[in-house]
């Protein structure tokens, strides 16, 4: 393989080339490392970027190889990981200025088991303030550009995440998701995120925002995603929320399917609005199930949809209201549309608060009893193909001092809920922009839902395509 290769190939490919001994740890990391030199200047998807000891990882990979020593499931493959997670030494500044400065004394749970099955971890990866924005732009780190259009949105919060995977900054990137935040950068950039059932991957600690936040891997590939997921997931002690059960073998069984699966398609989830190209793209991905692989889809209505947005409305701003005060010393270094959503979150009572969760509680367990009937729901990722990064929300839609949600409304409610989900790549829009379809399983079903996506991906193959970098 060429050096564009080796930065493109697959964590599945990598691991056997270099059990076999067909390529080192040392070539794959500095391949990857030249490519990022490259293109950072103009893609902008690194926080903090580890290229030594990225490189004594990969020697130290390549010494156990030579050794015969026992080699982990990753072993000698580069990962990113987000700005939001704590890893040995590296920064972790949250996109924001009221943590600048600040290093991680300890790896946290999940970096600790990634770093035990071999990865080579290449650094951080940028995210919006505080997570707090689906649009790839900070105070701290500026705009990372969208791989396939500058200057354009990349999807937030694992902003650099997703431009990452989508650019061939190797094979694996970890995102967290409290709102859409891996689902929205795969969207963007087009590549896979999967939002595994929450509590599968252990938090360290665990996020203040009620049990929306998980964690789990953007990836070129559903194989990758499968591979990554496996070695993150499992109880810990860190996360009082976390699974009990270990994870399932999640690359061998990724092509078994026992029987047709029940899909349900909404393409609204009967209140959003969706852009119209957008709208067309996803239609026929879902089409794909019943044309390609024979699996019958049914549109449906979704009587618990329009019980979201107000639900949303209270609790996104309501979790931010920690930070209000620092508002007086920082309010200047601080996004305008973050100071806005904090403002508006301090406005909320407590009454009010326990009020709107009792209707949380019924709007989830509303969801879960609507997978009694269906293994599936397919649906857009999001309602927009990527539009200019310094905006808040694209121009043809309403305009409001923090909401960005309403071009986002179909991926909190499985925060909310808990349910497993994805974002697949499903097309391009006209102007060459990706469009994800969005695969929702039952909760614990992270399994079903990558065996579906694994069986949309032959059937209707993106890996090949790469955003014009080169």
């Amino acid at each position: 393989m060429n050096e564009t290769d080796l930065c493109f190939a697959p964590a599945t490919e990598l691991t056997a080339a270099i059990r076999d001994k067909k390529v080192s740890a040392v070539e794959i990391t500095t391949a990857v490392l030249k490519r990022i030199a490259r293109l950072e200047p103009k893609l902008n998807a690194f926080a903090y970027l580890a290229a030594e000891e990225a490189m004594d990882a990969a020697r130290a990979a390549d010494r156990a190889v030579a050794a015969g020593r026992p080699l982990g499931p990753l072993h000698g493959v580069p990962v990113t990981i987000k700005d939001h997670e704590a890893v040995r030494g590296m920064q972790v500044e949250y996109g924001t200025w009221l943590r600048k400065g600040d290093v991680a004394a300890a790896d946290n749970a999940m970096v600790a088991r990634l770093r035990a099955a071999g990865a080579i971890i290449l650094g951080k990866t940028t995210s919006p303030e505080f997570g707090w924005k689906g649009v790839s732009e900070s105070p701290l780190t500026g705009i990372t550009h969208n791989p396939w259009k500058a200057g354009f949105n990349a999807g937030a919060s694992s902003a650099g995440a997703g431009a990452g995977a989508a650019a061939g900054y190797g094979p694996l990137h970890q995102g967290s998701d409290g709102a859409g935040s891996i689902r929205m950068p795969a969207h963007f950039s087009g590549v896979y995120g999967l939002k595994p059932t929450y509590g599968r991957v252990p938090q360290s600690p665990v996020a203040p925002s009620d049990y929306t936040v998980h964690l789990g891997p953007l990836t070129r590939t559903v194989a990758d995603a499968a591979l990554m997921l496996e070695t993150m997931t499992g109880p810990h002690a860190d996360d009082h929320t976390s699974l009990e059960a270990p994870p399932a073998d999640y690359p061998r069984l990724l092509h078994e399917r026992p029987r047709k699966p029940r899909i349900a398609y909404s393409p609204d989830l009967d209140h959003a609005h969706v852009d119209p190209e957008v709208a067309d793209l996803v239609r026929k991905a879902a089409e794909a199930f019943e044309k390609d692989l024979g699996w019958p889809v049914e549109q449906v209505k979704t009587p618990w949809g329009p019980k979201g947005p107000p639900l949303a409305r209270v609790f996104w701003p309501a979790h931010f209201t920690r930070h209000a005060e620092r508002l007086p010393e920082m309010r200047d270094r601080m996004d305008p549309g973050f100071v806005a959503c904090i403002e508006a979150g301090a406005k909320i009572t407590m009454a009010d608060y326990q009020k709107t969760r009792l209707l949380k509680h019924a709007y989830c367990a509303e969801i879960n009893h609507f997978f009694d009937d269906w293994d599936f729901l397919l649906t857009p990722a999001v309602s927009v193909a990527a539009f200019p990064a310094e905006r808040l929300q694209p121009a043809h839609w309403p305009q409001h001092a923090w909401d960005w949600l309403s071009w986002a409304e179909f991926s909190y409610p499985f925060n909310m809920s808990q349910n497993p989900a994805c974002s697949i790549p499903c097309g391009l829009t006209k102007d060459g922009l990706p469009v994800g379809l969005q695969i929702v399983g039952r909760r614990f079903d992270d399994l079903g839902v990558l065996q579906m996506s694994a069986a949309f991906e032959m059937a209707r193959p993106w890996v090949v395509r790469r955003p014009p970098l080169d």
